[in-house]
């Protein structure tokens, strides 16, 4: 079973944006006028009146369309996240750099500085973990993708492999390669369900694509999708924007959505009735990210942590990412706009950065610690911040396309449930092996771009078959010298791309490439 919709709710739902069968089916029972009076009670309730200005212009459709919003809008809710977004925007800072605190090294486990007998050990609990059936995946994909540039979910997006595989394919195969992983190692089948978050932008597409390609192998029962919640954007006089004349914009509610979207679906109850104890949460963007990855998984539990964090060590010292750190002794993330040059540019004496553990949006989760977070953590995490330029309509309906910024979207972050955690633990990873987002089209900047994350796979897998003992010829048939140093400008001497369903990590690659001559492309699809 795939689930797509939320359940509808037993009474009128106090939910932004979500398409219910209860709402839905009031306004489509309601004669125009009635319809009109109710979104306008709904609305002056709110302190939102303007927003049904243009009704009189509106077709039957885009009436019962914006009736239908405003009929999923709370009112004290509504009035609340208005006024809210203003105080946020005009609310003083305190400055973070004299309360931030590096990481305590007991907390900080490491892939490069773990010896060899110990990252086995974390590998096999975390592959136990898996064939019992206790650890589920769960990607965050409800955001647009806008800097991107595409009308699609970002996971459907083909960054230009050889093979032309998309994003979520990628990770659909990573999951099926590391539930037979388990399997052949502990012996006994066991599932690994995934669970997507969309958002009313990418639920829709999203689910069609599975469909079409037949869930890339995986039970369409183990492939769980819902939607996180929606927000109206707001102007910077407190008012609701509308993008068009019958239509409020509207926005995901970050991904920090996932906690409200976990209640609003009943997704942990799904994950107790399959009896998952452990979730690896990630963001669809990461091309090189480890689903389920038993090392950390396995470091996570023998740590008895109930929340922990991937992270990679800075680039360079301006790197627009944010850092994991303490503030004034409470684990969090500090964006990168939110300190000084001085301080993202301080290092100890041994020269290192002080603030170098990058967040890759990569976290563990016990299903425990998130049943707390949503029965009592999740009203007091307090919105985020994003001034943006908004389309709107101005007074005469003329539609608008600001070149400054002109609106407010509230949004929460993932990460923001650091502070709640008993047992934090943070796990230090190669950006090499793990990190290359994708967020940018190819004529914005040089970072993050469907070219830097094609390169950065093939490098990866060119490192994995020179490791395995191939060699790689050139048009003359002589070897090609080998490289293993990552450069994003340049694609790898030899282009190599390998399944995930053949290899997840590199490993049972020497029987089909030691000591064996190709020439490029090499291509080990299936």
């Amino acid at each position: 079973m795939v689930r797509t919709r939320p359940r509808p709710p037993l009474a009128p739902p106090s939910r932004w944006g979500r398409l219910t069968v209860s709402s839905r089916s009031l306004v489509l029972f309601l004669p125009g006028g009635a319809m009109f009076e109710a979104a306008e009670q709904r609305l002056v309730e709110a302190g939102q009146p303007e927003v049904l200005r243009f009704w009189p212009q509106l077709s039957d459709t885009e009436r019962k369309t914006l009736a239908t919003t405003v009929q999923q809008q709370e009112p004290g809710e509504l009035r609340a996240h208005c006024e809210a977004a203003i105080r946020a925007r005009t609310a003083s800072q305190t400055p973070l750099a004299r309360l931030m605190e590096p990481l305590p090294q007991e907390v900080v486990g490491s892939v490069s500085r773990t010896e060899a007998d110990v990252l086995r050990r974390w590998q096999e609990r975390g592959f136990q973990e898996i064939s019992k059936g206790h650890v589920a995946v769960l990607l965050l994909a409800g955001g647009q993708g806008t800097r991107l540039g595409v009308p699609y979910p970002k996971g459907m997006y083909d960054v230009g492999l050889p093979s032309g595989k998309t994003l979520y394919q990628i990770q659909a195969e990573r999951i099926r390669k590391m539930k037979q992983l388990a399997e052949e190692r502990l012996g006994g089948k066991c599932t690994l369900p995934w669970y997507i978050m969309t958002s009313e932008f990418t639920l829709e597409p999203t689910e069609k694509f599975f469909a079409k390609h037949q869930y890339f192998g995986l039970p369409q029962s183990d492939v769980v999708m819902f939607e996180q919640r929606m927000l109206p954007a707001v102007g910077f006089d407190g008012k609701i924007i509308l993008e068009g004349k019958g239509r409020i914009a509207m926005a995901p509610d970050g991904n920090g959505g996932l906690y409200r979207a976990l209640t609003d679906n009943k997704i942990l109850e799904d994950m107790d009735l399959r009896g998952v104890r452990v979730v690896h949460v990630y963001c669809v963007d990461n091309i090189l990210v480890k689903l389920a990855d038993p090392v950390f998984i396995g470091f996570c539990v023998e740590r008895g942590a109930d929340c922990g964090a991937k992270v990679v060590g800075k680039a360079y010292p301006t790197e627009p990412v944010g850092v994991v750190c303490r503030v004034n002794g409470i684990y969090q993330v500090v964006e990168y706009s939110e300190v000084s040059q001085e301080t993202v540019e301080r290092r100890n004496p041994d020269g290192q950065l002080t603030f170098n553990a990058g967040n890759i949006c990569n976290h563990f989760f016990t299903v425990e610690f998130l049943k707390s977070v949503t029965e009592e953590f999740e009203p007091k995490l307090k919105p985020h911040v994003a001034v943006k330029k908004i389309p709107y309509v101005d007074e005469e309906g003329n539609c608008v396309k600001p070149e400054k910024p002109n609106g407010i979207k509230m949004e929460k972050f993932v990460f923001d449930v650091f502070q709640f955690s008993k047992k934090f633990a943070v796990f230090d990873v190669l950006r090499e092996d793990e990190f290359s987002p994708l967020k940018n089209a190819e004529s914005a900047v040089a970072k993050d771009t469907p070219s830097t994350a094609r390169r950065a796979l093939l490098w990866q897998h060119y490192r994995w078959a020179v490791r395995a003992g191939a060699h790689f010829l050139d048009h003359n048939n002589s070897r090609i010298p080998v490289l293993t140093q990552l450069r994003e400008v340049d694609d790898p001497p030899a282009i190599c791309e390998i399944s995930p369903l053949i290899s997840c990590e590199g490993e049972d690659l020497e029987e089909r490439l030691k000591d064996r001559e190709f020439h490029p492309p090499l291509l080990l699809i299936d």
